[in-house]
């Protein structure tokens, strides 16, 4: 393993900053611990990390080629993650404005099932062509091609981890009581925020 740990160590450097950069990742993750709390946030975290794993498998399965060279497929991939985005930021838009506080709290204590927020996370994940140009830039110009499949395997299994414990740390933080009341001080135009963040980003993926 020490023969490949230079390509590893680019590897690690890039998928940090990858990860790190604001995206639908952090948007949704974001929504989840301020609407949903720690719990809701972490489940989203993991499905996230979880979506890694849909990138890592086509690449080693050669679909990440196929998907470089054919045009029509990938516009279709994109296109389905935009429609998804969008679908996100229309529910967060027609969040209805509650009459009082008390009502707001109310809203927000009815949380989503484990397997709603772990859903949420891996589609937001698994759909964004960000992440499919990420993989195919890295499995097709960094790792070389000499590179044993166990290897990079062990390269994709890290990257999954390593986003799941990212944003299993964001949750913890803006999960945080004084964090989440920041934002339920805005209540409804926070949520209205989120969705237009969630529209642009699909309509960036579109444009």
């Amino acid at each position: 393993m020490l023969v490949y740990l230079d390509e590893f160590i680019l590897i690690a450097l890039a998928h940090f900053f990858a990860v790190a950069s604001p995206g639908p990742d952090f948007a949704i993750v974001l929504k989840q611990s301020v609407q949903q709390g720690r719990a809701n946030a972490l489940w989203t975290s993991f499905g996230v990390g979880l979506g890694i794993l849909v990138h890592v498998s086509y690449c080693l399965l050669g679909v990440a080629l196929l998907l470089s060279q054919s045009e029509t497929l990938f516009t279709a991939v994109k296109y389905l993650a935009a429609l998804y985005l969008a679908y996100l930021g229309v529910q967060a838009l027609r969040y209805a404005k509650p009459n009082s506080e008390q009502e707001n709290i109310t809203e927000h204590a009815v949380t989503e099932s484990n397997w709603t927020a772990l859903k949420r996370g891996f589609l937001v994940n698994a759909l964004n062509p960000k992440a499919t140009l990420f993989f195919l830039s890295l499995f097709t110009l960094v790792i070389e091609p000499t590179t044993p499949s166990s290897v990079q395997l062990f390269y994709g299994v890290y990257m999954a981890l390593a986003t799941w414990a990212w944003f299993s740390f964001l949750s913890l933080v803006l999960s945080k009581t004084r964090v989440r009341q920041f934002f339920r001080r805005a209540g409804h135009w926070f949520d209205r925020g989120i969705g237009v963040i969630m529209l642009l980003l699909a309509v960036r993926l579109v444009v």
